[in-house]
Parts: structure tokens; sequence; C-alpha cells
């Protein structure tokens, strides 16, 4: 079975209702006939010879006005040697693709995508028979160019009206996938079953469920989304299926799934047809993305291996199996190359199915989809889990969870805002993108991305960049490479009005001033709230690339509240900052002293990246490191409570090695009184000292000196070159 995340059926069953959605209908069956004494009214008259001679008149005209009118209709040619005597072989050929496409359509269960060439072939000989144009138009809708179905549907219903009892239903799907909302709605209504019929139940909920998305499709057309939807091009894309995008926060990185005849163990999947899927990835250069490349064993196998997630880092990924009914692994990436997949354990896996998943930013919780029974509100819910508890998972309730399936979650880097695919909500029908927000201790309504990012059919697996400028998914489009393809979306924002200006533009030419229509000022795009932090960790000596722990730090709860690790082969690190916190940046390794950062980023500030490479120092007598998150009172030398952390940090350095003595040194800008300024940082370095010896280190160990504006290590002409030289640092003096 391929192992892309299965999506549930686009009907609406509710997930506790035991009916089932609208049979599809088997076109091979044959049109009803006319049953004359069903369908001819029963008149009990005078049993007089001329009555009934006026009414077997009667009833005869009657009879052959609906035989006429039933023979105007059936223009459908077969596939007969009466008809196509005069090319045998042709007629021949037509007739065994017909027969090889029925085997692959009345399989069980049914396999659309292989029948259909076959159908086609035999189209091309006779274009005009009922029965071939409503099994091709079949095949479409449930392949993925769904909405070519309509064209053939058309086709069936033109050459005979009768073709299949559900005709008024696959035309309502075909012009529903075309966008063709009013006409679509009034196939349904054709298509609604009485009340007394089989399955009517079932058959009117799905029906009413599609009238519903066609109104939510004008509503959503009338105000489209302002975007740009761009192929990535063939650095990514190829003639075969890719689709299912991951990307990292700053989007340098792009791993994805493909079905190419190049995929590991060259073998085709017995159930579709198509090559095994594999991953793949890319790197961004410039503007251009490419050339991606298969990832090597071991994860990509002769199986099916998918992608499903990716760390906002880059360094963590999480694919899918087919096992256990469908699982969830993670895989590390260590220097250039990807651990062997690890199954994410029993309280994420059931025996259910589980298909798709994101990591929240710190990493410490995972979102997925799954079907299991067990606390489930639909067909498939969103749950979340806490990686490292022990705890079960939780399902994220009714605001986010739908009657219907929900699907292909992906968790911002801010934190807060989640993305996701759902039938249910305000969709336009099957698998539509919404987003939510987690504020105040609960998610928002979600809003639909609208059209054009949302279509008719199944929109699912989307991700977006950190700044939320771009987004990724996958999308079949008469510009892709031969099949489904990834395509970028560029978001705009609102769009600017035009106004009038309020002077004439007096030209000597013109008699009467002319008003000048010029632009509003530009209307800013909403960006994110967060901070992509982002660098390369060397040796300070060697300037070789280390692989680093970076910690990220509350500094008002003095709390870790993630850890990421640079990568061991290029050093390089991202680390993704929602808005709100005043963080404190740590990086360490074994062997070397640790270095700090400070980003105080108030709630509300714009999405921005910074980048930092960072040189650790090893531990030797002359080393001088910044304590960058140590803060002081304005003008004062009292200690604030966000400077907790650094200084326990320099507490653990004093004990773990006891033979060190160091020197805590503070200093100034330029600006003010050198004299109160060299006396300022003096007594802010003798805070420090008194804290560590509070701390129980011996005060033998510990010297302290204020150098006030005498030392700077930036230039004191710009705001940020006076924040760094105001600073403490601590100096090895011996070890």
């Amino acid at each position: 079975m391929p192992s892309m995340p299965r999506l549930t059926s686009t009907a609406a069953t509710p997930a506790k209702c035991s009916a089932t959605p609208m049979v599809r209908a088997r076109t091979g069956a044959k049109p009803p006939s006319w049953d004359w004494k069903m369908d001819l009214p029963t008149l009990m008259l005078p049993a007089t010879k001329v009555k009934n001679a006026m009414m077997f008149t009667r009833l005869a005209a009657l009879a052959l006005t609906l035989l006429l009118a039933v023979s105007a209709s059936a223009q459908s040619v077969e596939f007969s040697k009466d008809r196509f005597g005069n090319d045998k072989e042709g007629l021949k050929a037509a007739q065994k693709a017909i027969k090889t496409g029925d085997e692959w359509y009345f399989a069980d269960p049914p396999k659309y995508e292989r029948a259909l060439p076959y159908y086609l072939e035999a189209q091309k000989f006779n274009p005009n028979n009922a029965q071939l144009n409503l099994k091709i138009g079949d095949c479409y809708l449930n392949s993925g160019f769904r909405p070519r179905s309509l064209t053939y549907l058309q086709k069936a219903f033109e050459l005979d009206e009768q073709v299949d009892p559900r005709m008024h239903y696959l035309l309502g799907r075909g012009l529903h996938l075309n966008a063709r909302w009013q006409e679509a709605i009034a196939e349904y209504k054709k298509a609604t079953p009485p009340a007394g019929a089989k399955n009517a139940l079932a058959q009117q909920q799905e029906i009413r469920k599609h009238i519903t998305e066609c109104e939510s499709g004008l509503a959503l057309m009338k105000k489209p989304t302002r975007v740009f939807i761009d192929n990535v091009g063939p650095g990514v894309n190829s003639p075969f299926p890719d689709y299912g995008p991951v990307i990292s926060a700053d989007e340098s990185v792009i791993l994805f799934t493909s079905r190419r005849d190049n995929s590991t163990g060259g073998q085709t999947d017995p159930e579709s047809g198509g090559f095994f899927e594999d991953i793949y990835q890319a790197t961004r250069n410039g503007k251009e993305w490419g050339p991606a490349k298969a990832l090597a064993d071991p994860v990509n196998t002769e199986g099916h291996d998918a992608t499903v997630g990716l760390a906002p880092d880059g360094q963590r990924m999480l694919i899918y199996v087919e096992n256990n009914g469908g699982d969830l692994n993670e895989c590390d990436l260590r220097g250039n190359k990807w651990s062997k997949p690890q199954t994410l354990g029993k309280r994420v896996n059931t025996n259910a199915h589980e298909s798709s998943a994101s990591y929240s930013p710190d990493g410490r919780m995972l979102y997925y989809v799954s079907d299991q029974p067990e606390g489930g509100l639909g067909s498939r819910d969103i749950y979340k889990i806490e990686l490292e508890g022990k705890g079960k998972a939780v399902n994220l309730g009714p605001v986010i969870n739908t009657p219907y399936g929900e699907e292909g979650v992906f968790m911002h880097p801010d934190g807060k805002t989640m993305y996701f695919s759902s039938e249910g909500h305000n969709s336009m029908g099957g698998y539509d993108i919404f987003k939510s927000v987690y504020e105040n201790g609960k998610w928002s309504k979600p809003e639909n991305l609208g059209w054009p990012i949302n279509t008719p059919d199944d929109d699912v697996f989307f991700v977006i960049s950190a700044s939320g400028r771009h987004g990724y998914y996958s999308s079949y489009r008469d510009d892709g490479q031969g099949s489904k393809d990834i395509y970028q979306i560029t978001f705009l924002g609102p769009e600017k009005p035009p106004v009038l200006s309020n002077e004439d533009q007096l030209l000597a030419s013109r008699v009467a001033p002319v008003k000048e229509t010029v632009l509003a000022a530009a209307v800013p795009v909403a960006t994110t709230q967060v901070t992509i932090l982002k660098g390369v960790v060397t040796d300070a000596e060697s300037k070789q690339p280390l692989e680093a722990t970076i910690d990220v730090v509350d500094n008002q709860k003095s709390q870790t509240i993630a850890s990421f690790r640079s990568n061991s082969q290029s050093g390089r690190y991202l680390v993704s900052l929602p808005s709100g916190i005043n963080y404190g940046i740590v990086v360490r390794q074994e062997g070397y002293l640790f270095h700090s950062e400070n980003f105080d980023l108030p709630a509300g500030a714009a999405y921005s990246e910074v980048v930092k490479d960072v040189a650790l120092k090893k531990l030797n007598v002359g080393v001088k490191v910044v304590l960058n998150n140590i803060f002081f009172d304005t003008d004062k030398s009292t200690l604030r409570k966000e400077s907790t952390a650094e200084l326990e940090r320099l507490v653990a350095l004093l004990n773990e090695t006891p033979k060190l003595r160091i020197e805590i040194s503070g200093h100034t800008d330029n600006v003010g009184n050198p004299a109160y300024n060299q006396k300022l940082s003096e007594n802010r370095a003798r805070v420090v000292v008194d804290y560590l010896i509070t701390k129980g280190i011996d005060k033998g160990r510990l010297t302290f000196a204020g150098y006030g504006l005498t030392q700077p290590v930036a230039s004191n002409t710009t705001k940020e070159g006076r924040q760094q030289n105001r600073r403490t640092e601590f100096k090895v003096l011996e070890k």
C-alpha cells in the first residue's frame, strides 16, 4: 500500500453514524428499460367499445411519444460491427482496451487510474459512446485530475440521459470540482433522492454537504486571497508525482516525497502501478531550488517512504511508514546523514492510522493526526502529546476537529498558529486549508485560507515559512512538470485601494482641471511575530565547525525552555524565537567556555532573521567571556531577576572546575561622567562577586574590577555599539 497518508472519502458521513457514503455508480449496468405496465397510468373506465377504442388510441399515442423521445435522446454509438464494419482491426483493438480497462475498473477495490489509459485509448476510436464517456469521467473523479471529469460526464449525459441513475449527482461533482457553483447546486438538487428511497438519509446528508460546500465556494471566491502561486521549478519537481513538502523555518531546505523511476529498489506498487515512494531533499540557491537528491539508506528503503514533518531547524524529520495500520517514525540529521528512523512509540502510534504530524517550535510537543476511535470526534482528528512525558495524547477538541476528516497538521514556528486541512468548517469541497491561533488558553475559530489557495478539490499538506510570506503545497496544475507538483504561495497582503488626490493637475492645454488617480500608501504585508536566530558554531582557534548544544532560556522564569544541537559537520544552527519573551541563548560544548546572547522580544515584535556566528573559546588563561544575560536596573548596581539563569551557569562552571580563578569586570559606554561610570562599573562587578560567594564559591577564587569606558569592544557612535560596551564579563586568571 502507498505510504502517503490516506485521505478519507469526502462523503458527509458523521463518525458516529452507521450510514455509508453514497455508493459509486457501477456504470457497466444497462440503463433501465421501459416497463409499460408500470409507467403508463392504469385507468378504470366504462366498458364501452367507443371509449375503449378512444383510450387505446390515446395510450398508443402516449407510448409512441415516449418512445420517440427516448430514441431521440439515445445517440450513443455502440462498439459493434454494424457501426464499424469497415474498420474491424480498430474495433477489435478498442474492444480489447475496454475489456482491459473493465478488469481494473470493476476490481475490488477499483483501480481507476489503471483503467483510465485503456478507456482513453478506446475513446479515441469512438468518442460517442455514453457508457465509455461515463467510465472515463468516473475514473477522473477518482484520480488526481478530478476536474477533467466534467467534459466526459457532460458528453455521456448528452449522448444518453439515462446512461446512469446517478447522472445528476455525477454531473454535480464534475461541476463542483470546476468551481461552477450554481450549476453544481442545481444538479445536486436534482440528484437528491426521495425520503423513502434506499439509503436516502446517507445520500441526502452527502448532497446537503456538497451544496453547503458550493455555497462556501461562492462566498470565498467573491473575496479572493491576494497571492502568487508558482511552480517551484524543475530543481524539485519531476515528470512523476512530487508532493508532501516540508521546509526548514528559514526556507533554506525542503524535503518532499516523490514516485520517480529511479526509486530505491526500482519497484512499482502493485496497487497503484506507480513507483514506490522515496524522500528527496533540496536546498535553496538564491531564488532557485535544487537539484533534489534522494536520501540515502537507511531512510529510503525498497518500500514506501514519505515525509510528514520537519523541525524548524531542519535537524529532525518525521516520516510515515506502512506499519501497524500506518505509523509515525522519527530520524535525526547527523552531519550530512540521516539516522535510521525510530518509532515514536505506543503513546503516539496505535493500531489505527497515524498519518501526519508536526513538532512544536521547542520540539517538546507533537501535533499529529489519527483515526483512533478512542476520544475521537470525527473520522480523523488532530491530537497533541508531550514527547518526553508520560501522559496520553489530548484531542484538540471541537473548535478544531469536526465530524469529518482533519489532516495535514502544521505548527508554525511562532508556537501559536496552527495550519491544517479539514473536510469540515466552511470547506469549499474536499479538504481545505485552515488556520487557527492559540491565545488565552483556547483555539480561535478556524479561518479558511480562501480562494485560490483552496479549491473544490483536496488541498492538504500545507506548510508555511517562519516569516509567513511563503507557503508550500502540492497540486495538479496545467503548468506542472507532468504530474503532481510542489508550488510556492506568496502572500501579498491586502490590496492597495486607489484614491483621488485633493489637488487638481493644472495643465495649460486643458480647459478643465482633471483629478489624478493615485495609489494609497503601501499596505504592509502582515508577518509573523517570530525571530529566527541562525548561524554557525565554530572553534575560536581552529575555525572548524562544532556540534554544540544551544539552550533557549526564559530569563524572566530562569527556565530552559528548549535545547537544540548545531550540525556536527557544518556547525549550522537555527532557533525559532516567538515574540513576547526575554530570551537567553546559551551555546555550550564540553571543553569550552559557554557563550551567551540576549534577545528581548516584546509581544508583537515583527518577524526578523538574525545571523549570529558563535566562536566557542577553550578554557585558557587570559580568555574573556561576555555575560550577556546579566542585567542591572538603570543607572544602578542592583541585579535584576532575569540575571539568575546566567549567574547560575557561572556558578556551575566554577564548581565543575575547582582550580578556576576569574576576574569579574564591569564596563560602560562613554555617555556621562567618566569617574561616575568607572565607579558604577566597579559596583556592578562587586555585586556579581557577592552573588557567587553566597552560592558557596570561595572568595579567594574571585576578584572584581570596574573599567568604566576605557575598554570598549565596539564604537560608541551608534546605539548598538554603546549597548555592546555596557557589559559584564569574566576573565580566566588561573585554571
